[in-house]
C-alpha cells in the first residue's frame, strides 16, 4: 500500500544538489506520487525539468501562488493558460489568498483566484487552494461560484473547525501536513471532527517538517511521519488509513493509479 505527497515543491534550489536521493527516499518510504503546484512563471521550467526526469513519481500542477500575485498578475495568469493550452495539469494550483504578509494586493488576488478556478471548470480538474489569514476572503470567492463550483483541497489546513466543516460541505478536502505535528498545534483537536476519508497528506517540501524532523529541510520521504501521527490520532489501523487516503487523493486528482 502507499502514499502520495498530495504537496510538494522538491523541484526547488533547496533540493539541486541532491534530487535524486530525494526522489529515491520518497520510493523507498512507499510514495507512489509527488503532485507539484506551481508558484509563478519562474518556476514554471524548473516543474518540467522535474517532471520530465521523474515522470513515473512527479506531476504537475498550475497556478500562480497568492503571495506572488502583484499589479502584473495579468502577465503571470497569461503564462499558466500558455502552459494549460500545450500541457496536462493535474490541477490548478496552489492558488488562492494571502493575507499574513500584506494586503496591499487583496484585489487582485481575489481576482486572480476566481480566474483560477475558473480554468479549472475550463480543464475540468480540481484546485489546491492556498488559505493564510484570508478564510472570510476565500470563502466570499468560492461562494460566487458554488452553482458550478470545482472539487478541490484546502492544503497546510490550520484553521478551526467551523472552517472545515464549511470546506467539507462545499465538497472540498482538508490537506494536513507537518504542522499537526507541532507541539502547540491546535489541529489535532480539530482533525478528531473531521472524517479521516476526507483527509489528504501533504509535505509542502521544503517547509514545515513535521516532527521527529521539524527544523529540517522536508522532503516527500518524511510523508510518513505525518501519515503515522494521523494514525495515531485517528486510532485506526496503518494500511486501512493508508488505503483510505490513497484513494480519496486517487479520486480527487483523478490519478487513475492502481494500490
Amino acid at each position: 500500500m502507499y502514499l502520495i505527497d498530495s504537496h510538494s515543491h522538491i523541484y526547488l534550489d533547496e533540493f539541486k544538489d541532491n534530487i535524486a536521493e530525494v526522489i529515491d527516499r520518497a520510493k523507498a518510504n512507499d510514495i507512489k506520487k509527488i503532485l507539484l503546484p506551481n508558484i509563478d512563471s519562474n518556476s514554471i521550467k524548473q516543474i518540467d525539468k522535474l517532471v520530465s526526469l521523474y515522470p513515473d513519481i512527479c506531476l504537475p500542477m498550475m497556478g500562480i501562488h497568492p503571495c506572488y500575485i502583484e499589479s502584473n498578475y495579468k502577465n503571470e495568469l497569461e503564462h499558466a493558460e500558455n502552459w494549460l493550452s500545450q500541457n496536462k495539469a493535474i490541477a490548478i494550483g496552489e492558488i488562492g489568498i494571502d493575507l499574513y504578509w500584506e494586503k496591499k494586493y487583496i484585489k487582485e488576488q481575489k481576482e486572480a483566484f476566481d480566474y483560477q478556478i475558473e480554468l479549472a471548470k475550463k480543464h475540468n480538474i480540481p484546485v489546491v487552494v492556498h488559505c493564510r489569514d484570508a478564510f472570510n476572503e476565500i470563502f466570499d470567492v468560492l461562494q460566487t461560484h458554488k452553482q458550478n463550483l470545482p472539487t478541490g483541497v484546502l492544503h497546510s489546513f490550520t484553521g478551526e473547525y467551523q472552517d472545515a466543516k464549511k470546506l467539507l460541505d462545499m465538497g472540498f478536502n482538508i490537506g494536513v501536513n507537518g504542522i499537526v505535528s507541532f507541539k502547540k498545534s491546535h489541529l489535532p483537536e480539530v482533525l478528531k471532527k473531521i472524517p479521516y476519508r476526507e483527509i489528504l497528506i501533504e509535505t509542502d517540501s521544503p517547509y514545515l517538517a513535521p516532527v521527529p524532523k521539524r527544523g529540517k529541510r522536508n522532503e516527500s520521504s518524511y510523508l510518513i511521519y505525518t501519515f503515522k501521527f494521523l494514525a495515531e490520532l485517528y486510532k485506526i489501523d496503518e494500511d486501512k488509513l493508508k488505503k483510505i487516503i490513497f484513494n480519496t487523493t486517487n479520486r480527487l486528482f483523478k490519478l487513475n493509479i492502481s494500490e
